[in-house]
């Protein structure tokens, strides 16, 4: 009995005899050289022909030097674009300031006429102490058309010339230093307050399109309020909303949504309207905008002018919280008690 695992000895053949081959096994059909005799079927392809893919490139080489600023808030602001693109555009300035006037209709004398000046601006939602720069930047939208200035430069330029640490500005001196180096603009700082002698000023410069800045303290609904400067934030008005005796005749136009309110006619140069003669609450109101919110807002002037005078504390939560901010000598009185920017092209 022989065992499985003893090696077996060949056999010995006879002289002459030819040596036993190994059984050959036919490869699988798949595997077999393609016939070239027939026609339909290509021949295999040369070495030449076959593609080699090219190595892979190898990174890119580190670029040392300094990295641009960090804007707070960028980012955040690109998400909501987005966003909004996909539920809808962003209503225009007069669609925008329409949707006020019906909201808030009960506001308005029934024994007057209205007439509606107002510039397009866009809108920036602000993250961190930006409210300042934000608001120069949409009115650079007016005054550097068609696309403005970066936020970032706004940013970068504040920075080096020591006008702001964590993007907060406690100046109108130091806001118009820096729109007319980096905008390149007219910037007429305002003292004295938003009322007489200064009011028709600033009424004048509203009808004639240009933005005006503006510091005051913010309520929880953006409202300008009076905290004592505590709640200091910044707005940029393009637009005022006047209540008249009387509109002109010519070159303006009944709304048809809004009895009484009229607007100036398309491609028309139309006369300024009379300013309101009385001082008082409900004769004229701002439009505005603020990093907090992507729509208009529609205020009493009166508010907003007393909400400007009383700017005088800086906040102690802000001085409590351990960063370092950038304040004028004299504090928040010094710096935006009663001043506002005049900006024109």
């Amino acid at each position: 009995m022989i065992s499985p695992c003893t090696p077996q000895k060949p056999p010995i053949l006879p002289p002459g005899a030819p040596a036993p081959q190994a059984p050959t096994i036919p490869p699988p059909p798949s595997l077999l050289p393609p016939d070239t005799s027939d026609p339909a079927v290509p021949p295999p392809p040369s070495v030449l022909e076959v593609t080699i893919p090219p190595p892979p490139l190898p990174p890119p080489p580190l670029t040392m030097g300094v990295a641009p600023p960090h804007v707070f808030g960028l980012e955040k602001s690109r998400l909501l674009k987005e966003a909004l693109e996909k539920t809808g555009p962003l209503p225009g300035s007069k669609e925008d300031v329409k949707r006020l006037l019906k909201l808030h209709k009960d506001r308005f004398r029934n024994d007057l006429q209205w007439t509606l000046f107002c510039a397009d601006l866009p809108s920036l939602i602000q993250e961190g102490p930006q409210c300042g720069l934000v608001a120069l930047w949409m009115a650079g939208a007016l005054l550097v058309p068609p696309s403005g200035v970066p936020l970032e430069r706004l940013v970068q330029v504040a920075r080096e010339r020591g006008f702001t640490a964590q993007g907060e500005m406690f100046s109108v001196a130091d806001m118009g230093k820096l729109a007319q180096e980096v905008l390149g603009c007219s910037a007429e700082l305002l003292r004295g307050g938003l009322g007489p002698p200064n009011r028709d000023r600033v009424l004048q410069h509203l009808l004639a399109g240009h933005p005006l800045l503006i510091p005051y303290d913010e309520d929880f609904n953006h409202e300008p309020c009076q905290r004592q400067g505590h709640k200091a934030h910044w707005a940029v008005s393009a637009g005022v909303l006047l209540g008249v005796p009387r509109v002109p005749d010519l070159g303006y136009t009944e709304d048809p949504d809004l009895p009484g309110l009229f607007l100036p006619t398309p491609g028309t140069d139309p006369p300024l309207p009379p300013l309101p003669e009385d001082e008082g609450p409900g004769l004229v109101y701002l439009l505005a905008k603020q990093g907090k919110s992507w729509h208009y807002h529609l205020w009493d002037y009166e508010h907003v002018r007393d909400s400007n005078q009383q700017l005088t504390d800086f906040s102690p939560a802000r001085a409590a919280d351990g960063r370092m901010y950038v304040v004028p000598a004299g504090g928040v009185r010094a710096g935006l008690c009663g001043q506002a920017l005049l900006l024109t092209p």
